[in-house]
């Protein structure tokens, strides 16, 4: 802790020149005995600092002693500083100790460097969110994180695509990934990697026993493989309908999560009714969102999707008379 310190001092004495040690011990909240006490340490060390008193005293380099104890090039300092505005920081909570150790470092780098960090780090804005994108609610996803760093098997609660009912599900989480502002879990049940939506997962318990993670695991090469299984997926299920104006809006946010594309403005309402053209990621999964709109959706294409919500409504009568 005293060496963090020293260098501490080291980076204040280079940033403020000859300065009281009384602002040097509120800096690095200690005592004004502590701050001439690493003074000593610093000079025995063979750094040329000294203390004066009087009016116009205080601690100081000699003029001229300059020393890089970040140890970062100039463009090294530049990347560092450059994307520190990506919001999934804050969603991770992670936010305010990054800039927390950022001005640290900046407060180390030597002053010739100082200028293009600052300028790399306000002229840079990163919004993961892509246009028309909502930022999903992902209330678990600490707890997930903190299974990754801790490296213990998860049991979750998680609502598969196209179904509303979370099912628990004991994983082995291997790492989290952000990408256009959706969280996705990566995790593991008998060794087999899957993609898991953080916003659908809504309970989280981190267990005491040790996940399972292959010790050559290389997490961003395995994304780049489920990333590619998820994009060669076919393009999806084309679907015409006719709903009523009433519920337009209803139907859109409801099936939001099943549809392969961006959902269109519904057409001008003729008699009540409006029509639509959505893509779904697969006809069973339109099929289950659309019946339960009952007689307020008409799809008019294709006509599977039109036979299958057929059979649902005959299964419905068989049960329910």
């Amino acid at each position: 802790m005293r060496a963090d310190r020293l260098l501490s001092l080291l980076s204040l004495l280079q940033a403020y020149g000859r300065t009281s040690a009384r602002r040097l011990a509120d800096e690095l909240e200690v005592s004004e005995r502590t701050v001439y006490r690493d003074i000593g340490a610093l000079s025995a060390a063979g750094v040329p600092v000294y203390t004066e008193r009087g009016r116009n005293g205080g601690c100081a380099l000699i003029s001229g002693y300059r020393t890089d104890v970040s140890g970062l090039t100039t463009d090294e300092a530049r990347a560092l500083f450059t994307f520190t505005g990506n919001s999934t920081l804050a969603d991770l909570g992670l936010e305010g100790d990054l800039r927390a150790a950022l001005r640290k470092l900046l407060a180390r780098l030597p002053e010739p460097q100082r200028p293009d960090a600052l300028r790399a780090r306000d002229s840079v804005v990163v919004d993961p969110h892509r246009w028309g994108g909502e930022a999903e609610d992902v209330p678990w996803l600490r707890v997930l994180q903190d299974a990754v760093h801790q490296g213990r098997r998860l049991t979750m609660a998680y609502r598969g695509s196209g179904t509303t009912v979370a099912v628990p599900r004991t994983v082995d989480p291997y790492g989290l990934v952000a990408k256009a502002g959706v969280w996705y879990l990566i995790a593991a049940t008998d060794a087999q990697p899957k993609l898991y939506r953080v916003a659908r997962v809504s309970d989280a318990t981190i267990r005491p026993e040790p996940a399972t993670r292959p010790p050559d695991l290389d997490l961003e090469a395995l994304w780049e493989s489920l990333r590619r299984k998820v994009e060669e997926r076919p393009a999806g299920s084309a679907v015409s309908l006719r709903v009523k104006a009433t519920e337009a809006d209803r139907l859109l946010r409801i099936c939001r999560a099943q549809l392969a594309g961006p959902a269109p403005a519904p057409a001008p309402a003729e008699d009540g009714w409006t029509t639509l053209d959505l893509t779904f990621v697969a006809e069973p999964a339109a099929a289950a969102m659309l019946a339960g709109f009952g007689p307020h959706v008409e799809v008019t294409a294709p006509d599977t999707l039109r036979t299958r919500l057929r059979d649902i409504g005959t299964a419905l009568v068989a049960r329910y008379g």
